[in-house]
């Protein structure tokens, strides 16, 4: 596998399709430029040459400090990555393509052509392929799916069912930039109405299935309507945990899942001057980093002794307890809150915290109880083959819900990463039209609060050894976990580039 830095061209104005020198563009390296006005990279790799778009269609992220791997490029922020060749996307969580344009080679210049490759339409048919594929889940799983399964090709009905209200959305934003106010609402869906309704999606919202009969290929939906499948896919997520404590059903004690729930946690937020956060992982301290950038006095509860330190360690737990304390959120460790009232909460220690507004984050549970109850094979999660597919024929799962068979650690794994989650919408799709492929892909996710980015690819649920390199607390750093003897996950901070390196180390630990 070949890996090369990328970086930025001296002469980022450039219009290619004027010509630009080919001695001008090393190997493993992108040129910065336009084509026709729109930003594009030259890009030199394995002896040819490449013209892309230079903004990744997920979040912008600039893909000349990306990284380029064989005959794809990675981008910076969250992972994405497209074929350099046709401007593909091949991983989410981007799902719209880059543009590509042909590339001529001629009196030592290398001229783009103005007008972008057009791409093949997909048509897929045969006659093993499932005349009808219903979706239950309108998450990040579910949407990526669907996508997938027309990308693909696919001719056939697909139905997708979802409880939540809204058209597919934006979760990740939720407890970041959405909750702070600086993400305008019309950001948050993943796609529109009419982009559904021009692939044939049947997108179905308010929608509940409350039964699935594995052997007649049939689920029953709340309002008794019965529906048939030739495949599969569950991708039903997790709920949020609710404490049992006194008080905890109150109005003013929310939880954040869903973007009617981050809607009301808003209004509460516009009229309440103190809040408590309950629990510190990476929810809750989202959380508390918007609502500081919204001016309410933010506290955190939580029984750990560091935010974070039984996923990232004790070296960035105290770097991410800084960073709060120093945007004035004050943390109470070593605590639980054993009770709530209308206008202050209790804790162990006998303290009481004044607050008008309380936000629980201490995890979720994965949403199988329609799993379960058609018998499929269940272990704190929907067990699954390295295919995503469940002990019953023609039903898969993903995401949330997914516990699947790791082979970097031959662990069965269940994460709760957006990212994951997409990935698995792919893989599983791509499957249900016959395709057998593994899924092998590196966990990855990224955690933003104030204006902090930690980046986290592979999965260690316990290390026996930290590894770091740079300074945690000048946001400045790499983290390895190992156990055995073995890479399991790399943290960074201010090194996105280190980060899509550690990826493709750990995929090329696979067996």
């Amino acid at each position: 596998m070949v890996v090369q830095m990328n970086a930025k061209s001296s002469s980022p104005g450039s219009d290619f399709s004027k010509g630009f020198p080919i001695a001008d563009i090393p190997e493993g390296q992108v040129v910065s430029g336009n084509v026709a006005g729109e930003p594009a990279l030259l890009v030199s790799q394995g002896g040819e040459l490449f013209a892309i778009g230079a903004t990744c269609t997920h979040y912008g992220g600039a893909l000349a400090e990306g990284l380029l791997v064989n005959d794809t490029i990675r981008c910076p922020l969250h992972h994405a990555c497209f074929n350099l060749r046709t401007g593909q996307v091949m991983w989410p969580p981007a799902f719209n393509d880059l543009r590509a344009w042909p590339v001529e080679c001629r009196d030592g210049k290398a001229f783009v052509g103005a007008q972008p490759l057009t791409s093949q339409t997909a048509h897929l048919t045969g006659v093993d392929l499932p005349a009808t594929v219903v979706i239950v889940g309108g998450g990040a799983a579910g949407n990526a799916a669907a996508e997938t399964l027309r990308r693909e090709g696919y001719q056939g009905q697909i139905t997708m069912l979802s409880v939540d209200r809204s058209l597919p959305y934006d979760r990740p934003n939720l407890s970041k930039d959405y909750l702070a106010g600086t993400a305008k609402p019309e950001w948050m869906p993943l796609r529109s109405q009419s982009f559904y309704e021009e692939h044939g999606i049947d997108l179905r919202a308010d929608t509940r299935v409350t039964k699935i009969n594995p052997a007649e290929r049939t689920l029953v939906l709340s309002d008794g309507t019965r529906l048939g499948y030739d495949a599969l896919l569950l991708a039903t997520g997790a709920d949020p945990i609710r404490p049992d404590i006194p008080g905890s059903d109150l109005p003013h004690v929310r939880m954040l899942r869903t973007w009617a729930d981050c809607d009301e946690l808003i209004e509460y937020a516009q009229t309440a001057q103190r809040c408590v956060v309950i629990g510190a992982g990476f929810i809750g301290l989202e959380c508390a980093a918007a609502l500081r950038s919204r001016g309410l006095a933010v506290h955190v509860v939580s029984p750990a002794a560091r935010p974070l330190e039984h996923v990232l360690g004790a070296k960035l737990g105290d770097m991410i307890r800084e960073l709060h304390e120093a945007h004035g959120v004050v943390f109470h460790l070593g605590a639980s809150v054993v009770g709530i009232d209308a206008n202050q909460v209790t804790l162990s220690n006998h303290e009481k915290l004044d607050a008008e507004l309380v936000v629980v984050g201490i995890g979720v549970r994965p949403n199988v109880a329609l799993a379960k109850d058609a018998g499929l094979t269940e272990d704190r999660g929907v067990v699954v083959d390295e295919y995503l597919q469940t002990s019953a024929p023609r039903i898969y799962a993903a995401g949330d819900i997914a516990r699947w068979p790791d082979p970097r650690t031959r662990n069965m794994l269940r994460i709760e990463h957006w990212v994951v989650a997409e990935r698995q919408g792919v893989v599983a799709a791509r499957n249900i039209l016959g395709h057998r492929q593994r899924f092998d892909a590196v966990p990855f996710f990224w955690t933003q609060q104030y204006d902090l980015t930690v980046r986290y690819v592979g999965h260690a649920e316990r290390w026996d050894r930290e590894e770091i390199t740079g300074n945690p607390l000048a946001h400045d750093c790499t983290v390895t976990y190992w156990q055995d003897g073995t890479k399991l996950a790399v943290a960074t901070v201010g090194r996105d580039l280190e980060s899509l390196r550690a990826e493709v180390g750990l995929e090329g630990s696979s067996p």
